[in-house]
């Protein structure tokens, strides 16, 4: 919409505004009157209720987030509140009436509650215009709209620019089809298959490098014995010591051990003394120990 168009729109808004207003102007006159307002107080009462209206709608155009929230919600309880006071004075012959008969004071409905609740919001609709009013007026003043971005250089080109790379249109978007030139093969040439009677070359008889025998070498006769088991002790690696029998083991254990008291006569001490076996000794311990237990005849 252009200027003109603008200015036409905001002045016929302005002029219903104001015939809304005078007829709103006439009914609460009349409800401030039946209250107890006088003269002045109920002319200027239509301005207190359907002024701050007029205030709750631009502070909902300036203002943001909650505070928007809050002067809508102002804007719609001052509204609701002309509307009932409009609808009274119209349920009310006696307010708008020219004969001269007159409503008892503070007296809008017949039905006592409904009476008082109507009092009380005739009565309270200026307080609150006071206490909203101001509100209003403290937020829109200290409202700071959200700054403005810098404008971008070259905003219109680039942007034409976009425009133009997303056209699916252009030409440069499709690439033109390459056509490959064609290649000439050369001609299949038939082939016989037999043999060639093109004389080839001679060539020179090359003679057999003499190889060099090579001599036999001797192996090892496998011998015929049977090998013996692994871990076997050979008759070389042996002791020459004659082995002894058990007698002569325990006289030597005997011999060795007579000095010795009973507790020393250990298996480990024999062993070690006479230079057998670990079986020997604890036969040797035992034989000695059962001698030396038995009393002498």
């Amino acid at each position: 919409m252009n200027r003109k168009g603008k200015i036409l729109l905001v002045a016929a808004l302005v002029a219903v505004v104001a015939m809304a207003f005078r007829v709103s102007w006439n009914a609460l006159r009349d409800i401030a009157s039946a209250v107890g307002a006088d003269e002045t107080a109920a002319t200027l009462y239509p301005f207190v209720v359907d002024g701050l209206m007029a205030l709750a709608l631009i502070a909902t155009l300036v203002l943001t987030d909650d505070a928007r929230k809050f002067a809508l919600r102002v804007l719609g309880t001052y509204t609701l509140a002309s509307l009932v006071l409009n609808y009274v004075h119209g349920l009310v012959p006696k307010l708008h009436s020219d004969t001269g008969v007159t409503v008892d004071w503070t007296r809008l409905a017949d039905w006592d509650p409904a009476n008082w609740a109507l009092v009380l919001l005739a009565t309270s609709l200026p307080v609150g215009s006071i206490y909203f009013g101001s509100d209003l007026v403290a937020k829109v003043l200290h409202h700071r709209p959200a700054p403005i971005p810098p404008p971008v250089a070259n905003a219109e080109e680039s942007t034409e620019t976009e425009r133009i790379r997303s056209t699916a249109d252009l030409p440069e978007s499709t690439p033109a089809p390459i056509t490959a030139a064609p290649w000439r093969m050369p001609d299949p040439v038939t082939v016989e298959f037999v043999k060639s009677t093109v004389p080839l070359k001679p060539m020179p008889a090359v003679a057999a490098a003499p190889v060099a025998s090579i001599a036999p070498r001797p192996a090892p006769a496998e011998s015929t014995r049977p090998r013996r088991a692994t871990g076997r002790l050979p008759q070389a690696a042996r002791s020459t010591r004659p082995k002894r029998t058990p007698a002569e083991l325990l006289a030597e254990a005997r011999k060795v051990t007579a000095g010795w008291p009973d507790v020393k006569v250990t298996a480990e001490g024999i062993r070690r003394e006479v230079h057998t076996s670990p079986a020997n000794a604890r036969m040797l311990r035992d034989t000695l120990l059962a001698e030396r237990a038995t009393p002498a005849p």
